[in-house]
């Protein structure tokens, strides 16, 4: 039994995220099992680092899914580029120890968001980006980025109300920085709750806009959902690596 690695890229504006759903085949996930399992003649289910949400891109997403097929690496990574939709992107596919597990071990992620903060038109990226016309305190916004560093209880900052797992998780670096008229916020973690991402930049954004207190982020941990800022779209996230 082989264990294959893949390097995967998307645009995730059609999709309703990267997990395989029952009720559509509309998902990363699905849509790289089904040209899989095609190319190789045999049932392949696929392995992610972690789930993005609908509408979420990935620069870098790393999966691993097991098969008998000989099919050379060079082969499956024609075939996959030859049939999967021009949205999905695979960078390498190569064999990997048969432990290698892209979810249980992934080390850290890196997710990065845009936001388009200026009324003058975006029209090339406006599907990747945020657009938000408020006048934002940059410097406050970093300077309370970096109370998320460390380990703490995301509870506030996660999506799933039924959440039954550990809401902690820990932070490594938050940066937040202006390029032109775009502000990018990049967070490297251990791994991330559902919309954690998008509720922390949403509760940044709520103290660039003078809304909430920058030094109340300490008092969120451990907390209610109700208690942090709201989720910012989909569209401005994306992926930008995982490590090992």
């Amino acid at each position: 039994m082989r264990n294959l690695r893949l390097e995967i890229c998307y645009d995730g504006t059609r999709y309703k995220g990267w997990q395989r759903q029952s009720g559509t085949d509309n998902t990363i996930q699905g849509k790289l099992e089904h040209t899989l399992s095609r190319l190789l003649n045999e049932p392949i289910e696929l392995t992610g680092s972690g789930r993005t949400d609908a509408g979420t891109h990935a620069v870098k997403q790393i999966a691993n899914f097991h098969c008998q097929s000989t099919m050379s690496c060079e082969d499956i990574l024609s075939g996959l580029r030859m049939y999967l939709p021009e949205d999905i992107g695979v960078y390498s596919c190569r064999d990997t120890s048969v432990r290698f597990h892209a979810r249980l071990n992934a080390r850290r992620k890196t997710y990065r968001y845009r936001l388009w903060n200026s009324e003058m038109p975006c029209v090339f990226d406006r599907k990747y980006v945020y657009i938000d016309v408020s006048e934002l305190n940059l410097e406050l916004m970093q300077q309370a980025a970096q109370d998320f560093v460390g380990t703490h209880d995301f509870s506030a900052f996660c999506g799933n109300r039924n959440m039954k797992k550990s809401t902690v998780r820990t932070i490594y670096d938050f940066s937040i920085a202006q390029c032109g008229y775009e502000i990018q916020f990049t967070v490297t973690g251990d791994g991330f709750l559902q919309h954690m991402v998008r509720i922390m930049v949403g509760t940044l954004l709520e103290i660039g806009r003078g809304e909430r207190p920058a030094d109340g982020i300490p008092g969120l941990f451990g907390g209610m959902r109700a208690d942090a800022g709201f989720a910012v779209p989909a569209c401005g996230l994306c992926l930008m690596e995982v490590s090992y």
